[in-house]
């Protein structure tokens, strides 16, 4: 994950934020991490998914996190819910207690942003809200790996195959480099460009992978085997 970053320039309102974990002490804790931030504010809990969904539909968040296992309806089928049926959906970051948890994996692939660790450090936490919320992924590099080659089977598809030869080769180097985690400013740094032309490269390899964002990039091309080539 990339280093916890700044808070908003002061004079914007602050990050609204859902809480969605069947243990309320766990959310008690994660509430008073993030609201000692004065730009962070947490404005809603849920104990299940069945909640989370319509509180997230009336409240309409900045960002949501979301435990990846609860009763009634889990992370991962809240996750799609919200986001198939909000024009414009907070991001959802899944948050677990195991690194290699496959309901993970489904979660990302369902379009959650990223996810989290509960183990993680407030600092971890509180820079994981900041990221997603201004439009980066939360990416465990190794650990999306890991998940994706567990969760491949055979050779790439053909219709990764069509999309990866439509990459230009500054597009190809920007996918290879987001998979690693670095940011969209990391990447700017990194490739010697500025941000907008950061920006247009991954909105076009968005556009070309048929992705919602980075995250779901990624995941396409460590399933059709792009970055199994060359990384």
């Amino acid at each position: 994950m990339s280093p916890a970053s700044p808070p908003a320039p002061a004079g914007r309102p602050p990050l609204r934020i859902v809480l969605a974990d069947d243990e309320r002490m766990v959310r008690t804790a994660l509430r008073v991490i993030l609201e000692a931030e004065p730009d962070l504010e947490v404005v809603g809990e849920a104990a299940s998914g069945a909640e989370a969904v319509p509180l997230v539909r009336s409240l309409a968040p900045d960002v949501v996190l979301m435990d990846v296992r609860m009763p009634e309806i889990d992370g991962i089928r809240a996750t799609e819910q919200i986001l198939a049926t909000m024009a414009e959906p907070p991001r959802i970051v899944v948050v677990t207690t195991f690194e290699n948890d496959a309901y993970v994996y489904d979660a990302l692939r369902a379009g959650a942003a990223g996810f989290l660790l509960k183990r993680a450090d407030p600092d971890e936490l509180i820079g994981a809200v900041r990221l997603v919320a201004r439009g980066d992924s939360l990416l465990f590099p190794a650990a999306v790996r890991a998940l994706a080659v567990a969760h491949t089977v055979g050779g790439p598809a053909p219709a990764a195959l069509a999309w990866a030869a439509r990459l230009t080769d500054r597009e190809a180097d920007v996918l290879r480099l987001m998979a690693t985690g670095l940011s969209n400013h990391e990447l700017s740094e990194r490739l010697g460009v500025g941000p907008q032309t950061v920006k247009t490269h991954v909105a076009a390899i968005l556009a070309k992978t048929g992705s919602r964002d980075r995250t779901q990039a990624v995941i396409a091309a460590y399933e059709g085997g792009f970055l199994m080539k060359k990384s």
